[in-house]
C-alpha cells in the first residue's frame, strides 16, 4: 500500500481528496501548514507527496525545496494559479506535476497513478546505493565497505537496505520491524530489533560505540544520517 502525504489548508477540499484516495487505497497522512507537513515528512516515509501552493505559515514552492533536499518522493502541487511563470516555477524547483483548482477527482487519481509508477520504475532501475565508503549492489545483494565486501545476514541486509533507501528520514522501530519480519516465521520484538541494530554498526561502522550511520532517534527509533547516492 503506497503512502501519501497530503498538504492542503482547504478542510473540505483535504476530506473530499483524502477520501477519494483511501478509496483508491492509498493510505494518506494530512497537514494544513507548512509546519504539521514537516513534522509529518520527518515521521513517516511516503511514496508520493500532494502539496498545496498557498498555506498559512508559509508556501508550498519553499516547502517542496526542502523535501526534495531530503527525499526525492515525487511532488504534485495543487494550486488555484494558472499562469505560465507559477507552473514553470514549481516544476523548476522540482515539483513532478502540477495540477489547478478546480479539478475533476479522477484527474488527480491518474496523475497520482502515473507518478507513483514513475517511482517505482526510478527505485526498481537504481541497483546501486552508495553512503561515503558504504555500497550496496541489489543486482548481486552485495555489500561493499571501503571497497571490500562485508557478509551480512538476510535480516541485516534487509535492514541495511531500508535505511540507505530512506536516508536522512527518521524511521519508528515498528517500520523497522515490520519491514525485516515480512515473510518470515520468527518472532521479534524491540530487543531484537536494538540487537540486529547493534550487529550491523558493528559491521559498518568505523567506530560502533560513536556510530555516524545508523543514528538513535530517542523516543521513536533510527535514522541513516549520511547522503545516499543512486546509479
Amino acid at each position: 500500500m503506497s503512502t501519501l502525504l497530503l498538504v492542503e489548508d482547504d478542510e473540505a477540499l483535504g476530506l473530499a481528496i483524502e477520501f477519494s484516495l483511501k478509496n483508491e487505497g492509498y493510505e494518506v497522512v494530512k497537514a494544513s501548514s507548512v509546519k504539521e507537513a514537516k513534522h509529518q515528512f520527518d515521521h513517516h516515509t511516503f511514496d508520493l507527496i500532494i502539496l498545496d501552493i498557498g498555506l498559512p505559515d508559509g508556501n508550498g514552492y519553499d516547502l517542496c525545496l526542502h523535501f526534495k533536499e531530503r527525499s526525492d518522493t515525487s511532488v504534485i502541487f495543487l494550486t488555484a494559479l494558472d499562469e505560465e511563470a507559477n507552473v514553470v516555477m514549481g516544476l523548476d524547483i522540482g515539483g513532478d506535476d502540477y495540477i489547478t483548482k478546480p479539478f475533476r477527482v479522477k484527474e488527480l487519481m491518474s496523475r497520482v497513478k502515473v507518478q507513483l509508477r514513475k517511482q517505482a520504475h526510478s527505485e526498481s532501475s537504481s541497483m546501486i546505493l552508495t553512503s561515503e565508503n558504504i555500497k550496496i549492489d541489489m543486482n548481486l545483494v552485495k555489500v561493499y565497505k571501503n571497497l571490500d565486501s562485508i557478509s551480512l545476514t538476510n535480516l541485516e541486509y534487509k535492514l541495511l537496505l531500508m535505511f540507505m533507501m530512506n536516508a536522512n528520514k527518521a524511521l519508528k522501530r515498528e517500520e523497522l520491524l515490520l519491514h525485516i519480519t515480512e515473510g518470515a516465521e520468527v518472532f521479534f520484538d524491540e530487543n531484537t530489533l536494538s540487537v540486529y541494530i547493534r550487529r550491523l554498526r558493528d559491521k559498518v561502522e568505523d567506530d560502533p560505540k560513536n556510530p555516524q550511520f545508523i543514528i538513535t532517534q530517542r523516543g521513536l527509533g533510527y535514522r541513516w544520517s549520511k547522503e545516499v547516492s543512486r546509479e
